[in-house]
């Protein structure tokens, strides 16, 4: 039986959020942990495939911060959703700097997208304990065998969200070919137009620059696409980043 816990002070939206997962898998072990002092101890002793948080526990306006910490100190690799009224603009880039698997702003979703992306929560979780954890090889791009989606380049983690996560799984799976828009639609929940999907690739460039500046590995393809090449700024360095 797979375990979760859902730590959220508020105990309606903790009820809620615990109907949500039992709808999506009726046979999940849910554990409810209203405070940090309690979530700490749980998380120290219990082994979770995956976590459920807020980030403001009580009047610990941070406490989710010191969860997720606590969380990864068990090295076991447990992934973590953290659903908050925090504004998303200011703690999403927070969260992927700890390493949260995603961050969802109460008010602006809906129960179909915390679904989705529990279930693929869920799915890492199970991979997990059929294959075990690897580390990310130490070149290159290489994308989590975990199907957690989260990209490795040269080893450091890029920090991107779950939407761009999947994008570019997409682009590096169809290497050095031009993937379509229509294509890129298939993979994001809402803002299915080409400009949506240009911020996306925006984020995703970004954030490969933040590892190396010469980064120009996802080429814009006019009129209809995108294509990953893994390439760098010629006028920057070698071929090869």
């Amino acid at each position: 039986m797979y375990k979760v816990a859902i730590i959220e002070d508020d105990k309606p939206t903790s009820v809620q959020i615990r109907g949500w997962v039992l709808s999506a898998a009726p046979d999940i072990e849910v554990q409810q942990w209203f405070t940090r002092e309690d979530a700490e101890a749980a998380v120290a002793s219990e082994n979770y495939d995956l976590a459920i948080l807020d980030i403001e526990l009580g009047r610990d306006r941070h406490a989710g911060v010191a969860v997720i910490n606590a969380i990864n100190k068990t090295g076991r690799g447990t992934p973590v959703l953290v659903v908050s009224a925090m504004p998303a603009t200011v703690y999403r880039g927070i969260m992927k700097a700890l390493d949260a698997w995603d961050y969802l702003q109460k008010a602006t979703f809906e129960e179909p997208e915390f679904i989705d992306t529990f279930l693929e929560m869920l799915r890492a979780a199970k991979n997990r304990r059929q294959h075990g954890s690897a580390e990310p090889p130490g070149e290159d791009l290489s994308i989590d065998p975990l199907r957690q989606g989260v990209p490795y380049w040269r080893g450091k983690r890029v920090n991107v969200p779950l939407t761009a996560q999947r994008i570019l799984a997409v682009l590096h799976e169809r290497k050095g070919e031009v993937v379509s828009y229509d294509e890129l639609f298939a993979v994001v929940k809402s803002g299915r137009n080409r400009e949506n999907i240009r911020k996306h690739v925006s984020t995703l460039r970004e954030a490969f620059r933040e590892l190396d500046e010469r980064f120009d590995g996802i080429d814009n393809v006019p009129m209809r696409g995108f294509r990953w090449t893994g390439a760098c700024r010629p006028d920057r360095g070698p071929a090869k980043c």
